[in-house]
């Protein structure tokens, strides 16, 4: 077999600046990405980080790693900005408006196109990893970001005139709309701005599952536990067309090997410990046999069996294969 299986780190920065930064596995270095349509990035905000509005061209399922993040869902795929800034917002018709915060182990679903933007207004730094499906988007292995604010947002390739009669308001401030934020990506908030608190009806159900903390699938005493979203328990999925798994895998333990049987791709972040992988390609011959750390990420191709052993502190694997269910 003929692939690059080895486990990568991010190694593209996209971003950084003072508010946290953005990383991506690149195709160059990660060409797997590319031949099996799957993307992957990590979303670091640091205190008052604010990720700008933006939607992309890929499905994705977004992992809180650490921290808490305040963010919003709204009714509606259409976004119109206006003067208040939220922490993080996704539109989509499925959705009522919401605001909630999300904590560590927070699994949160991302249908094509939908908007979201992110804000840190705690402490400490917020770690969020995304993985997906490219197969729509404009390059295999990657996600095409479009951004509603900041010097690059789609407002900026619109004429005054055009901004002005959109949203119903004069040209001066229309100037103002487009050009008032001068970030790019990523920015740090003052102090002084007040960040929505969460509604009232602050349940997360149908739109995050944590999975941190849900009844595992599979547990077995002194070994470890495996739990799985799936669209059966999670409908959202459905429509995003991915599922995920965590395993919790203490000191030694094995993750039995096994494979998809429905040619779907699995891919694997290794949220913390360490351990060693090895998978079994064409004609029973060993396709991979390595150690894997924290902050890596392999693919697993359509029919390739896997196993993974923990090494001596345990270890943590955050996944998600390309089907629902």
């Amino acid at each position: 077999m003929e692939l690059n299986l080895v486990p990568q780190e991010a190694n593209q920065t996209v971003f950084e600046g003072d508010g946290g930064g953005y990383y991506s596995w690149s195709t160059s270095k990660s060409p797997l990405l590319r031949e099996t349509k799957l993307g992957a990035g990590k979303l670091v905000l640091h205190p008052r980080g604010f990720a700008l509005p933006h939607n992309a061209d890929s499905t994705k399922i977004g992992y809180v790693l650490q921290g808490i993040i305040k963010f919003e869902f709204y009714p509606t795929c259409i976004f119109r900005p206006g003067p208040s800034i939220h922490g993080a917002c996704v539109h989509h018709q499925q959705f009522k408006r919401k605001c909630v915060d999300n904590k560590q182990g927070d699994a949160i679903p991302f249908p094509l196109g939908a908007v979201s933007w992110w804000f840190n207004g705690g402490d400490s730094d917020v770690v969020i990893v995304f993985l997906g499906d490219t197969t729509k988007a404009y390059t295999p292995g990657q996600f095409t970001y479009f951004f509603l604010a900041g010097t690059i947002s789609i407002l900026r390739g619109l004429s005054t005139e055009f901004v002005s009669r959109a949203y119903n308001i004069n040209e001066e401030k229309a100037h103002l709309l487009v050009n008032s934020q001068t970030g790019v990506l990523i920015v740090k908030l003052e102090e002084e701005i007040n960040m929505p608190q969460p509604c009232k009806d602050n349940t997360k159900e149908g739109l995050v599952a944590n999975i941190d903390e849900a009844v595992p699938d599979v547990a077995v005493k002194n070994d470890g536990l495996l739990s799985l979203i799936t669209s059966e328990n999670f409908l959202v999925l459905g429509q995003v067309g991915l599922s995920a798994s965590l395993a919790k895998l203490e000191a030694n333990a094995m993750l039995a090997p096994m494979y998809t049987a429905d040619s779907s791709v699995q891919m694997v972040y290794v949220s913390s410990g360490s351990g060693r992988v090895q998978m079994v390609g064409f004609n029973g011959q060993n396709a991979l046999d390595t150690k894997v750390l924290a902050g890596r990420l392999f693919v697993v191709p359509k029919f390739v069996t896997v196993s993974v052993i923990a090494e001596g502190e345990g270890m943590e694997c955050f996944s998600i294969l390309t089907s629902s269910k």
